[in-house]
């Protein structure tokens, strides 16, 4: 099978919470059934209260939670299951004056089950502390006054949304409004609440969907065959992207869903996608088939579907592995698709990082105490790179802000290189 694949399958990261776990991927699960004594060490550190580190921006953070459900488009993993459905956590600029409601919740009890059923850790490694993680983020916030750009994040696959939380609460601190989504069928596990309705809210029965298009995937009969699979999951992701932008820019009209009620607080003009694996090369994808994506990041993706010839001109940011996505690594998407981006466009690489170096995984599994030794760049470190370097590119794209950070290497950033090739 493909190593991208395995390894989101795999979820490295998550396992570096409870064990020092080796970098690859096909060795993970059998190298985890041989650490007992790291198992009840993880145990032992069960009740360490673990947490999304605080935004650097000058606003509050304010999130809701949406499920949406696109009727004009047919599942693609479950067609009997009919529309589209996504949840979508929205984070927005909020006031510091006041309003605020409880902190918002980072991954319910079933899901952060599904997590580690999924990457077989269930039985040694106790839910409640992915569950139990303190967010920065409050239910109920006043939104910031004046419009915003809009992000639309996309996890990796198999992944939950939560995985994304630091960069997306850190954009919102910033000014963006943010929709982080989950893709219907494609995580370990995903909680659909009645639709349009905040989960606990009352009002619409509550399902987990896990992850059919895993076994899709799984089932592939060879690496081509998995390819094409993975590029359809990229462009119906896209689609996602373009669908979430239409409702959360669209009027209300009549008190119907609240959705539309985030237009007030939208700039239309002024509207990014950024993902993580997969959902970066989604992003990508949703740059060249919908004019409003006005900017792109793909983080440590590979580009199983290419960026259409439409966005080969949209500013693109590439922010990989120095391992996996340096301009000799097996990867040949990324090169590929170098050549073929005329707009603006960066190649980053960051040494001593892994695939989810880019995601709250390592963060958390620092402050636990442990770290992947085939990644040993610091949990802090990994979550300033990337919401530095994303920050500013959505600044300079967006806002036509200045920023120097992606004008070549710094000494505030040694780890990042730039590549020309």
């Amino acid at each position: 099978m493909i190593r991208t694949h395995r390894a989101a399958a795999a979820l490295l990261a998550v396992a570096a919470l409870t064990t020092t776990a080796s970098a690859c991927a096909s060795a993970e699960g059998a190298a985890a059934e041989n650490r007992p004594a790291a198992s009840k060490a993880a145990a032992a550190k069960s009740s360490t209260r673990l947490a999304v580190p605080k935004p650097t921006g000058d606003w509050a953070v304010g999130r809701d939670t949406l499920h949406l459900t696109d009727k004009e488009r047919r599942d693609p993993w479950v067609p009997s299951a009919g529309a589209r459905r996504l949840m979508a956590s929205v984070f927005y600029p909020a006031r510091r004056d006041g309003g605020h409601g409880a902190r918002a919740p980072y991954i319910s009890s079933k899901e952060a089950e599904l997590l580690l059923k999924g990457i077989k850790l269930d039985k040694r490694f106790e839910p409640g502390l992915l569950s139990s993680v303190r967010t920065n983020a409050r239910t109920g916030a006043r939104p910031a006054p004046g419009r915003h750009p809009l992000i639309v994040l996309s996890p990796g696959f198999t992944l939950h949304r939560a995985t994304l939380t630091t960069l997306a609460e850190e954009l919102a601190s910033h000014g963006y409004v943010v929709a982080l989504l989950d893709h219907a069928y494609e995580s370990f596990g995903t909680t659909f609440t009645g639709e349009g309705r905040t989960p606990g809210a009352g009002g619409g029965a509550a399902r987990t969907l896990t992850c059919v298009a895993c076994e899709t995937i799984e089932g592939a009969p060879n690496d081509e065959a998995e390819r094409k699979l993975l590029a359809r999951a990229a462009r119906n992701r896209a689609a996602d992207i373009s669908f979430v932008v239409d409702e959360l820019t669209t009027p209300a009209k009549d008190g119907r869903q609240r959705s539309h009620r985030y237009a007030e607080l939208i700039d239309p003009r002024r509207i990014g996608a950024a993902g993580h694996s997969l959902g970066g090369n989604a992003a990508a994808v949703a740059a060249g088939t919908d004019r409003r994506i006005r900017a792109a990041v793909n983080a440590d993706g590979t580009f199983f579907a290419p960026v259409p010839q439409a966005g080969t001109r949209r500013p693109i940011l590439m922010l990989g592995t120095r391992e996996g996505h340096n301009p000799r690594a097996d990867d040949a998407t990324w090169p590929r698709t170098w050549q073929r981006l005329h707009g603006w466009k960066r190649w980053l690489t960051v040494a001593d990082s892994g695939h989810f170096t880019f995601i709250d995984l390592p963060i958390l599994g620092g402050q636990a105490g442990y770290t992947d030794p085939s990644a040993p760049l610091s949990g802090k470190r990994s979550g300033e790179i990337t919401t530095r370097y994303t920050t500013a590119f959505f600044d300079r794209h967006l806002r036509g802000l200045p920023r120097p950070l992606l004008d070549g290497p710094s000494k505030e950033n040694p780890e990042v290189a730039f590549h020309t090739p």
